[in-house]
């Protein structure tokens, strides 16, 4: 019995959800078309392709509520419980949020729905409540309406009934008729609530992508902060052991005998080298120059470093860690192939942000040689055997942010690397 009052209490807010939700689609959608000559009824258009994202809140409401009565446990319940199908925007502000929410599938179905519920579905839950409640209700209360009218009265405009006999027969009938009408009640409402759930609820395929998504933003974030940590150890660590190394070699040596003052010479340079090559293993690690100053100063780095001369022109807002890191990386990797493929003499970094191949705000960046080309594609081999696994260990990390790298690289030159992340 919990099932058919649960759907029936579904029904009967879907009539008082959907008859104003009609009213307001008509004059909402009858004031824009007016109104857009004058250009003012574009925004009430636009609100009105939103409304579906209210009405999809409410009703994924509902569909909990008639949902909880099937469940027999928290499992049972967060298991059917409809979830949210937006997705959150990447940067605040009204203009983010509405461009996403008119790029997702989810706000069109929601629309979908809105329309359907406002000017189908509602009519036909106020037809089978007033058939199955309606009808029924009307014969129990026979006896009550006789006692009331007196003399005679006529049920649901269809049988006269004028005795008190005949109206508790007609109540027991109505009963009767009631039990009997409750089953293709709960069908319809099952049907009701499948239909709102396919439409309002995200598809298996969205809630995994969403899961992927986080898990590799999860992912990135926790490789960041291993990385920060043995970046600290090893300069908080085993740099200052090598410097305080450093210097009582030094000191050794003003006071060592001259058939040892040569052995301590050689072992004071090598900790010196050892020591430069710690630092500069630590700056690979993660540069400071890229968490104190942004990408733009850390690129301009990486150009003053490289061994083949390089033009930078760069003009770039701070990012995120980890969209700075993965840029960086890649221009630190694709200089050093400069430097070892290319045989080029110069070499050009230009990068920026805004709208890439695909809808929203992108980082780019472009390096450009002047070299013999004939450089892999990321994932390939090269016609010498050796394989692109730098581009392609680029390419992989880039794709976790959901970026793309790609490499234009004919024989004969010149090459051009260039990645994009979304910013």
């Amino acid at each position: 019995m919990i099932r058919p009052v649960a759907y029936a209490g579904y029904l009967v807010g879907g009539v008082l959800v959907g008859a104003p939700l009609s009213v307001g689609l008509l004059v909402l959608g009858a004031v824009g078309a007016v109104l857009t000559p004058l250009l003012v009824g574009l925004p009430l258009l636009g609100l009105l392709t939103l409304t579906g994202i209210p009405v999809g809140v409410v009703e994924r409401w509902r569909l909990r509520q008639v949902d909880a009565p099937a469940a027999t446990g928290p499992a049972a319940a967060s298991s059917r419980s409809p979830g949210d199908p937006h997705r959150t925007p990447d940067r605040p502000g009204p203009a983010a949020w509405a461009g996403l929410r008119f790029a997702e599938q989810a706000t069109w179905r929601e629309l979908a729905y809105a329309v359907l519920l406002a000017f189908v579905l509602w009519p036909l839950d106020l037809v089978v409540l007033a058939v199955v409640l309606g009808i029924p209700g009307a014969m129990i209360g026979a006896p009550v309406q006789l006692a009331l009218l007196g003399g005679e009265t006529r049920i649901a405009k269809l049988w006269l009934v004028d005795s008190y006999g005949t109206a508790f027969v007609c109540a027991a009938c109505g009963f009767l008729l009631l039990l009997v009408l409750l089953w293709p009640l709960t069908l319809y409402g099952r049907g009701r609530a499948a239909l709102a759930r396919l439409l309002l609820t995200p598809r298996e395929t969205e809630q995994r992508l969403a899961e992927v998504t986080e898990s590799r933003a999860r992912l990135v974030a926790a490789f960041e902060a291993e990385r920060r940590r043995i970046e600290r150890d090893l300069h908080d660590g085993a740099q200052q052991r090598l410097v305080a190394l450093s210097m009582t070699l030094g000191l050794v040596r003003l006071d060592a005998p001259p058939e040892l003052a040569g052995r301590l010479a050689a072992a004071h340079r090598e900790a010196d080298q050892v020591l430069g090559e710690l630092r500069e293993l630590i700056h690979g690690i993660h540069p400071q120059v890229l968490a104190d100053y942004g990408l733009a100063d850390a690129i301009a780095d990486a150009a003053d470093r490289s061994a083949v001369p390089v033009e930078v022109e760069v003009d770039l807002p701070r990012f995120s860690e980890s969209v700075e890191s993965a840029a960086y990386f890649a221009v630190r990797e694709a200089l050093a192939n400069v430097g070892r493929h290319s045989g080029a003499d110069r070499a050009w970094i230009s990068a920026g942000c805004g709208e890439g191949d695909r809808r929203g705000r992108r980082l780019w960046v472009e390096v450009r040689d002047d070299g013999r080309g004939g450089a892999p594609r990321p994932g390939t081999r090269h016609t010498t055997g050796r394989g692109g696994s730098g581009l392609t260990g680029l390419a992989d990390r880039l794709a976790v942010l959901d970026g793309t790298l790609t490499v234009d690289s004919p024989p004969g030159g010149p090459t051009v690397l260039r990645l994009e992340i979304p910013c």
